[in-house]
């Protein structure tokens, strides 16, 4: 396994949207080894989920996990997900902001609006297929990872960009001010 190099905002892959993965392919060991060092990248910074363009892939997959994260200390425990060929539906209209950061715009946080709760559907790292309903911070991830495979970054939602801070000056400033919901 390795350390990828994560793309920072800027870099034009982050805005490319990335391509499903052929069903026949996802068990083919060039996959398997990008899914390992995806998931081992997202631990090694700390991050609640990580898309394949952050690492300058554009297959369509993402890895999701929230284990005692300290950047999301607050956040409840979200198992180890791999998402290959992800498709989100919201089930409702209601969004809810939360603070949301982002590896590939290092050291900011954002208050974004997302839907409280979302269906995915597609496939795990074996090909079998995922249909769950989530809510909340776990709906929240996974909208997040989707957009960035569809070349979407979260400053794109945001309403209002007066939210937009560096970490320090969130934590002073904003944190406790608004509901954190990252």
């Amino acid at each position: 396994m390795a350390i990828l190099k994560v793309a920072r905002l800027g870099h034009p892959i982050l805005r490319t949207r990335a391509q499903p993965v052929p069903l026949d392919e996802i068990s083919a060991p060039d996959v398997q080894r990008l899914i390992d060092d995806m998931v081992e990248t997202m631990r090694e910074y700390d991050g609640a989920g990580l898309a394949a363009n952050q690492v300058h892939s554009l297959k369509r997959i993402a890895v999701i996990e929230v284990l005692a994260n300290p950047r999301y200390p607050d956040a409840p425990t979200v198992p180890l997900s791999v998402l290959v060929n992800p498709v989100v539906t919201a089930l409702t209209e209601e969004t809810e902001d939360g603070w949301e950061g982002c590896l590939s715009v290092p050291d900011m946080r954002g208050l974004v609006p997302r839907y409280t709760a979302v269906r995915l559907e597609g496939y795990d790292r074996e090909g079998r297929p995922i249909d769950l309903v989530t809510k909340d911070f776990f709906a929240r991830v996974i909208q997040h990872e989707t957009d960035h495979l569809d070349g979407v970054v979260y400053l794109d939602r945001m309403r209002d960009l007066s939210t937009l801070a560096h970490i320090a000056e969130w934590q002073k400033h904003w944190l406790g001010r608004v509901e954190q919901d990252d």
